[in-house]
């Protein structure tokens, strides 16, 4: 990515509007394995928009096999004029055992715009950390036409270089190694894979953090506009 751009990339986002008029904003929901960084990612995100640390969305320190996240809840990212136009939707960790973690219909359910807001997740009968399960989410998200996206979080702590400096990610082999592997399990096309850094130990805003993300952020905007717009035409 182009490491010095990061202030245009930046104002992208900030500017961005949905090309149809009467859709107020994008919604994107994140779903993952326990631990991943789901809220961490929203955190971020709301960080580097509103130009410092934020913190909307509760996470652990602790690092659990138990979901922190117990709700359905919606983060929106306030501005002076308002809220950003991109909502997010933070849901319970996907946990590897049975009786535990956020289950396939209720992030169907989500997905389909049946959930409220602080939607007590169940946990009932849920063997799900399996990439048989991750394919056959995938595969009705694409049924119903959502378009989605993967991020790879943790990637400082996956890889010495990219530990050491953040602008190595793409030059590391074990990174692209995680995201050829990614990519075949799940079946996510690898340019739909970005590799990202959260907030987490930080008391200041990083230019290089905030360029994997806003990178990320970038392509999330685009192709829910794509959607909008492939909607409009139907």
């Amino acid at each position: 990515i182009p490491w010095g751009d990061r202030d245009r990339d930046l104002k992208y986002v900030q500017h961005y509007k949905p090309s149809k008029g009467s859709v107020k904003h994008l919604r994107v929901m994140l779903y993952g394995p326990v631990g991943s960084g789901k809220s961490s990612f929203i955190n971020s995100v709301s960080s580097i928009l509103r130009g410092r640390m934020a913190i909307p969305a509760a996470v652990s320190a602790a690092t659990s096999e138990i979901s922190f996240t117990t709700k359905y809840e919606t983060h929106k990212i306030e501005r002076e004029d308002g809220f950003y136009p991109l909502v997010f939707n933070d849901i319970m960790g996907l946990e590897d055992g049975t009786n535990t973690g956020v289950q396939t219909e209720d992030i169907k359910l989500a997905m389909m715009g049946h959930v409220m807001d602080t939607y007590l997740v169940t946990n009932l009968n849920c063997d799900i950390l399996s990439a048989l399960c991750c394919f056959q989410r995938r595969r009705f998200f694409s049924a119903v036409r959502i378009p989605q996206v993967c991020i790879l979080t943790h990637i400082d702590e996956a890889c010495g270089i990219t530990e050491s400096n953040l602008k190595n990610v793409y030059h590391s082999k074990y990174i692209k190694r995680k995201i050829e592997e990614l990519s075949s399990t799940v079946g996510f096309p690898m340019n739909c894979i970005f590799p990202v850094k959260n907030y987490s130990e930080e008391h200041r805003l990083d230019n290089d953090i905030d360029s994997l993300i806003l990178d990320a952020l970038q392509s999330i905007i685009n192709f829910g506009d794509d959607f909008i717009k492939k909607l409009a035409r139907e």
